[in-house]
């Protein structure tokens, strides 16, 4: 179904989760805002919008290699305290994320990190691919082409390697909420044997 966006600002305003969560959660129960804020607290995305002003200083350098040595991931994952840092369950979410950086090759951590000119470029590509048609259909279009590029392309809006139906986000959020910290994905660089350059990106979440 296609989501009001004064009902994703509201839920937003409400919960502090992220536009994309907020979606999913309205899409999820048809609309219902009340419903969409016990959906986002279960899957502890709101919880984890709550403590996004808290300091995650702490945290590991996990390391994931794939492929008989020839692709390999370095990731940086911060949480608000040495225990959790240490902690099996946080080292079991510092090494997925390690593994889908491998599978799934994102560009950058989030959508904030992509640069404008990016984000233009692509824009043009879709519209000329839709030239002809009207244009609110183009527009139309468009929006939902940056948005599949988004999924993509940004690690956070990945469906996750091991449950399709979930994003990494979500992913993170549950161990919010069994974790009880702020997590955040501050850094990764991916390399591949022969490339020139890993992919890197430099960013963080709440």
């Amino acid at each position: 179904m296609e989501v009001n966006a004064n009902l994703v600002k509201e839920l937003r305003d409400k919960t502090g989760a992220g536009v994309m969560d907020c979606k999913k959660a309205l899409a999820e129960t048809k609309g219902d805002l009340e419903k969409a804020v016990v959906w986002l607290r279960e899957k502890g995305i709101a919880q984890a919008a709550k403590r996004a002003g808290r300091a995650a200083s702490e945290g590991a350098i996990g390391s994931y290699i794939h492929a008989g040595g020839k692709l390999g991931v370095l990731v940086e994952v911060n949480c608000e305290s040495d225990f959790v840092a240490k902690t099996p369950e946080f080292q079991t979410l510092v090494k997925e994320i390690g593994m889908q950086i491998a599978a799934a090759n994102p560009r950058c951590v989030s959508r904030e990190e992509l640069p404008a000119a990016v984000i233009e470029q692509e824009r043009q590509i879709y519209a000329s691919q839709s030239a002809g048609k009207p244009e609110q259909v183009v527009a139309k279009i468009v929006e939902g082409k940056i948005e599949k590029f988004y999924r993509e392309v940004c690690l956070l809006e990945q469906a996750w390697v091991r449950d399709p139906n979930r994003t990494v986000s979500d992913l993170i959020g549950e161990y919010v909420g069994k974790l009880g910290e702020k997590i955040e994905v501050r850094r990764f660089v991916r390399f591949q044997l022969g490339e020139s350059a890993g992919a890197q990106s430099d960013g963080s979440n709440a």
